[in-house]
């Protein structure tokens, strides 16, 4: 059973793609959904939002001691939320993995693009990736692992059981990354 926070965000494509390789997934709107989920999606959307709405909603305390030990995969605005850091002081970081984001970084709304990146450690080859207004990671700190790059960018970086992408892999028809969330961290981690 795979939490998917969904509070604001693409968190119904997050369900889908989980679905779509046999998973069943539980919304997380309070502190009783976190209950009985063996991992958890903090999906894209607008960081300073969600940053108030988890608060708001009394989330953010208990989703923090959660993450701890829970795996969890934060695409978009949930990679900059799982961060050490963030360049806008409006937005709270769980600092569940040691980089700093930068927000925005590949432009605005109206800049956002797809392309196609290798997954090297995934054993695949043509991801077709969707970036709308994606963060950048900067300071990326020993044992996080980049298992995708953009360019000289890390895009798709782990650290022991948490994944955190910069762009939306929800928004495709490939649930390649989900299944290696799945397999290789939550099956691995619970």
């Amino acid at each position: 059973m795979i939490g998917v926070v969904a509070l604001q965000g693409s968190f119904a494509k997050h369900a889908h793609s989980l679905g779509s390789i046999g998973v069943t997934c539980r919304a997380v709107r309070s502190e009783a959904d976190l209950k009985s989920i063996d991992g958890l999606v903090l999906p894209g959307g607008e960081s300073t939002t969600m940053t108030t709405l988890l608060q708001n909603e009394g989330l953010w305390e208990p989703l923090n001691a959660t993450l701890e030990t829970m795996p969890v995969f934060g695409t978009c605005a949930g990679a900059i939320l799982l961060g050490q850091q963030v360049d806008d002081d409006r937005v709270k970081c769980f600092d569940k993995i040691q980089y700093k984001a930068v927000r925005n970084a590949y432009g605005r709304q109206i800049e956002s693009f797809t392309t196609s990146l290798i997954l090297p450690k995934l054993n695949y080859h043509d991801f077709h990736a969707v970036f709308i207004r994606a963060p950048k990671f900067e300071n990326i700190q020993q044992g996080v692992d980049s298992l995708a790059v953009y360019g000289p960018e890390h895009v798709l970086l782990r650290q022991d059981h948490v994944l955190a992408a910069s762009f939306h892999p929800e928004l495709t028809d490939d649930a390649t990354i989900h299944k290696y969330f799945v397999d290789e961290i939550v099956l691995k981690y619970r």
